[in-house]
């Protein structure tokens, strides 16, 4: 009889002999179940109590969460030093389940990054004398944004190097870049931390020297008045909501700016942006349910603000600015749809809108680009997304663009100049490569402006990708896209990634992945479940997938999950899901709800904590997000997150595999909810399985910054699919 530990050498022998004779068939039970001798970590317990509507829950790991000053303290106090030793111990356990994945992974990493074109660049767009475009260099991570002079032959003049800005630091990123009416100022935002928190900078583009001026915690961007000196930005709150608009002059001190708006409700979050007519400034409101938009002529951004229609409950719109009117967008008057009016630019109230375009209950209406002689609609039918062209002589003769695919992505893409018959738009598919195009809206033709490149020898006549309905528990119907390699066969042995969102109404489209190669080229399906909570299907879709019908959004995917097994394309001993943030949550409940069902999960930066985080309005985006989830101050609400919450719902039973990612910065999701989450799993899971925990110590909810960086997460979370289904190159080290 051999012993404990030499059974277990024999066992990791045989692994090596076989894959040697033949790496797809290693072993249908993960290397990483075999890792018994690793020990994963215990979390001290501190139980904490929480009362809430006489209801008392016992959280033991609610000491993992810190405060942003504990996090960022040059040094660590006691609280803080524990987490941090939990959080690296969990890192080091993770290390060591897949060491044996470490050639893999570099591999896999290899491979991703080798379907990227090094030297890239974007289709230019023509703006106020210029044509702008920005490139990627061989080897470098960050792009180089440049613009042209009047023609595409001119010189270019350097914007900004990114690449160079980030050389100090572990985490870059930068956004808003905006110039000047005039041609002269580049205005960006950079983040260093991974918070989204940004500092705005000012460059002269004359002589590439930067400008006195800097403004710290915004959103990134600003938006410049016509007098070039003039600019408007967000601030954000402790919380981190967008709550403040400020009025900047160039060289004056950013302590002397002037407070033109502030959001005093804290479900509001707001925003600032121009016109594409470049007439008006115009601040935005914002909550779930609800928008309120201010004005002011950009010629005279010293005159107040004048509000362009008050907030109403449940009255969502947005305005778009054409000659002497206004044309909004709205649900007014039970269009949950969506409908069009039109109102003059003296006349805004909602009392002087004028029918333009009616509520179609079949159609939502998305958004809106207008041109001079066009009006490009972006439309959503039968899940699928559409684009409208319209005359203004003549509205009722209009065409939609035929991209010759029945399941795909379309929209307007950067369309900044009035005075065209060209739209950009752009255009994906699961088998097509992401395509931009301009339009002839005259012609009506299609000129392919640029395609995706994906280096190697990708060819989309290799996949197949099918769209088909799964009728839910309760009679909906979901649809579902798939994509798989030809050769996959239907036989239910083959594995199936199973992918969704599901929630604040974002559609999840069927869209291409050059990295998504890598798991379709070893055998792997992956499908998308148009789950309610998204907008897929219209405005109704959204609501029957928030609040207190969250739970269809979880149904839906374990309905689709059986109807993939039924139908044979995977069984349960080869179906995985993964989700991320809110779809992180949507993953935390269906393993709750139905853990036999699937194999292995992945959670990327999950929302799991639901309930805790709900109550807490010092937390990030809380209170922006009553209308999505409820308030659980109201006990029926409290009731119902309780129920689906899945932290809340962890029980002591069998889980499937699982790897849960997070980001120690993370502003929208806190590291606490999946480290409270993946120990409490550990202390209560009956089974074997391998149970992950990787933390990004350097990044936050977008991972880590870089053009190819951001992929080593993703080659962990391939290698640790394919180890589960044993299609894992693995070199175990004795």
């Amino acid at each position: 009889m051999l012993q404990p530990k030499c059974l277990l050498l024999f066992i990791l022998s045989t692994l090596m002999l076989v894959q040697c004779a033949d790496n797809e068939s290693v072993n249908k039970i993960s290397t990483m179940m075999l890792q018994k001798d690793v020990k994963y970590p215990i979390a001290d317990k501190k139980p904490h109590k929480i009362i809430t509507h006489n209801d008392t829950r016992v959280d033991d790991y609610y000491w993992m969460k810190l405060s942003d000053e504990q996090k960022n303290a040059a040094n660590p106090d006691t609280q803080t030093q524990k987490v941090l030793d939990y959080l690296n111990a969990e890192n080091n356990y993770s290390d060591k389940m897949t060491e044996h994945l470490n050639g893999f992974k570099e591999k896999l990493f290899d491979e991703i990054v080798g379907r990227i074109k090094q030297t890239d660049m974007s289709v230019p767009y023509f703006k106020n004398g210029y044509y702008y475009q920005s490139q990627y260099e061989e080897g470098q991570e960050y792009p180089i944004y440049t613009r042209m002079k009047d023609n595409l032959e001119a010189d270019p003049n350097l914007l900004l190097d990114v690449n160079e800005l980030a050389k100090e630091y572990e985490y870059f990123s930068a956004r808003g870049l905006s110039v000047s009416p005039n041609n002269e100022i580049l205005a960006y935002g950079e983040d260093t931390l991974s918070r989204r928190i940004y500092t705005i900078k000012f460059k002269s583009l004359k002589d590439g020297t930067y400008l006195d001026d800097i403004i710290e915690n915004t959103t990134g961007s600003v938006v410049w008045a016509n007098d070039n000196k003039t600019v408007f930005y967000t601030r954000k709150d402790a919380a981190l909501r967008a709550f403040k608009i400020f009025k900047h002059k160039l060289g004056t001190p950013s302590s002397e700016d002037e407070e033109v708006y502030h959001e005093a409700d804290e479900t509001f979050s707001t925003y600032v942006y121009k016109t594409k007519s470049e007439k008006y400034i115009v601040i935005g409101s914002y909550a779930t349910v609800s928008n309120e938009y201010r004005i002011v002529n950009a010629n005279t951004p010293d005159d107040a603000f004048l509000v362009f229609e008050p907030r109403k409950r449940d009255h969502e719109f947005s305005i778009s600015h054409f000659e002497d009117n206004w044309y909004i967008v709205t649900n007014k008057d039970g269009a949950k749809n969506f409908k069009v009016m039109k109102t003059s630019e003296a006349k805004t109230t909602s009392e002087n809108w004028k029918p333009f375009i009616e509520h179609n209950k079949k159609v939502l209406i998305s958004n809106l680009e207008i041109f001079k002689n066009y009006l490009v609609i972006n439309e959503r039918s039968d899940g699928i997304t559409k684009v409208k062209i319209m005359p203004w002589k003549d509205l009722d003769n209009h065409h939609y663009v035929d991209f010759g695919e029945d399941a795909y992505m379309a929209f307007t893409s950067t369309n900044v100049e009035y005075d065209t018959d060209v739209v950009r738009i752009y255009f994906s598919s699961l088998t097509t490569p992401g395509t931009t195009y301009d339009y002839d809206m005259n012609s009506k033709s299609l000129e392919l402006m640029k395609r995706q490149e994906v280096v190697g020898d990708f060819n989309p006549d290799d996949y197949t990708s099918e769209r088909f309905m799964v009728k839910a528990r309760d009679g909906a119907s979901v649809p579902v896209s798939l994509v798989y390699k030809k050769g996959f066969k239907k036989d239910g042995t083959e594995p199936l990634l199973l992918y969704a969102y599901g929630s604040y109404g974002s559609s999840m489209d069927p869209y291409f992945s050059s990295v998504r190669l890598s798991l379709l080229d070893r055998g792997f399906a992956f499908a998308i479940a148009h789950i309610r909570g998204g907008q897929e299907m219209g405005r109704q879709w959204y609501d029957d997938g928030k609040l207190l019908n969250k739970k269809n959004t979880f149904t839906d995917f374990i309905d689709v999950g059986k109807d993939l097994v039924e139908k044979k394309y995977t069984n349960s001993d080869n179906l995985y899901c993964m989700g991320g943030s809110a779809g992180g949550l949507l993953i935390g409940a269906v393993i709750n709800m139905e853990p036999s069902l699937w194999k292995g999960a992945i959670a990327a930066v999950p929302f799991v904590d639901v309930v805790t985080t709900m109550l807490d309005e010092s937390i990030p985006l809380t209170t922006g997000e009553f209308d999505e989830w409820g308030n659980p101050k109201d006990e029926k609400y409290y009731n119902y997150i309780k129920s689906y919450s899945p932290y809340d719902n962890v029980e002591k039973k069998d889980y499937p595999s699982m790897l849960v990612t997070t980001g120690y910065h993370d502003s929208q999701v806190q590291y606490w909810e999946p480290a409270k989450w993946v120990a409490k799993l550990r202390d209560y899971k009956t089974d074997d399985n391998p149970l992950l925990l990787h933390t990004n110590m350097g990044a936050g909810h977008g991972g880590k910054s870089g053009r190819f960086a951001r992929y080593e997460e993703t080659a962990l979370e391939y290698a640790f699919l394919l180890d589960l289904a044993g299609k894992a190159e693995t070199d175990f080290k004795q």
